[in-house]
């Protein structure tokens, strides 16, 4: 990764981090672009193209004039509320909720763990600041497409008079979604592993799997307690390019996409919540299961 690539990178870290923590909150502005430049010292054409990265991601919203402002249809904040609601809700409360447990287990199935990536960092910063216990053992399984099968998105977007050549935008989308895939995995993956390493948890463990699968949905799961599932929807959207090229696409977004909770019933078996928990927790275990490299 050049200079200039980690460099945004980092910056779309802290500021994915501060939306959902709650420090830029929905329906807030961001700071002017010159004030971010000044404080993560770089170029207002990198903040620009920074901005520009969170605005596809549906992060943000901006109009000319006016700066960029956190959508406010997108709560992102991790602060509980008192009640956890019914029906649609975000997962960063979600995160939040299996991190002020003792023993933390998330089983989950997704495209690019990119959202999960911000959530578990947000966590893991509280933990190393001491805003919230240590728990005292943290495992997570994340199931991911493989590499060994074809995406079915981001695929390009072109006229049929167009000369362009589309299998090569193909592979270079195809490539950029593969850098996401295993950019976020390993930022995830070492945020944890490092609270081990520097003695905050005494146990941590973190297993990727790669299965023959394309999610069409976001699935994650508490196991015996609450798990949230959502659909992937496929959009129109212009990708920006590492080189400032931008290729038209069809892709799913996952970052603000709806997420749907149920709650296991320790009471009854037979309620929607508890028959949701278990079918889904069998189907992942038998992934899980079905793909152990050993």
């Amino acid at each position: 990764m050049s200079e200039e690539r980690g460099k945004r990178a980092t910056i779309l870290a802290k500021l994915r981090s501060r939306i959902s923590d709650g420090k830029y909150r929905p329906g807030s502005h961001l700071p002017p672009q010159r004030a971010l430049a000044e404080e993560f010292d770089v170029s207002r054409d990198t903040i620009q193209r920074v901005l520009e990265e969170l605005k596809t991601e549906g992060w943000i919203e901006s109009r000319q004039g006016s700066g960029s402002k956190v959508r406010a249809t997108f709560p992102l904040h991790v602060t509980s509320p008192p009640k956890v609601p019914p029906g649609r809700v975000a997962l960063g409360p979600f995160v939040e909720r299996a991190f002020a447990q003792p023993n933390v287990e998330l089983d989950v199935f997704t495209f690019t763990s990119e959202s999960l990536d911000t959530h578990i960092r947000v966590q893991a910063e509280a933990i190393r600041n001491r805003q919230i216990p240590a728990p005292a053992r943290i495992a997570v399984r994340i199931l991911l497409p493989s590499d060994e099968i074809e995406l079915p998105y981001p695929r390009a977007r072109v006229s049929k008079d167009s000369t362009a050549d589309v299998k090569e935008l193909d592979r270079i989308l195809q490539a950029r979604t593969r850098e996401i895939i295993h950019r976020h995995t390993s930022s995830l993956r070492n945020a944890l592993r490092n609270l081990r390493t520097d003695a905050l948890v005494a146990d941590v463990d973190v297993q990727v799997r790669e299965v023959p699968l394309v999610p069409t949905h976001k699935l994650y799961l508490r196991r015996g307690v609450e798990g949230l599932l959502g659909p992937y929807k496929i959009v129109e959207r212009t990708i920006l390019m590492d080189d400032d090229t931008e290729i038209d696409a069809w892709d799913v977004l996952g970052l603000g996409s709806t997420l749907i909770r149920l709650a296991h019933d320790q009471g009854d078996p037979n309620a929607v919540g508890s028959v949701f928990m278990q079918s889904w927790q069998d189907w992942f275990d038998s992934c899980w299961h079905r793909y152990d490299p050993s």
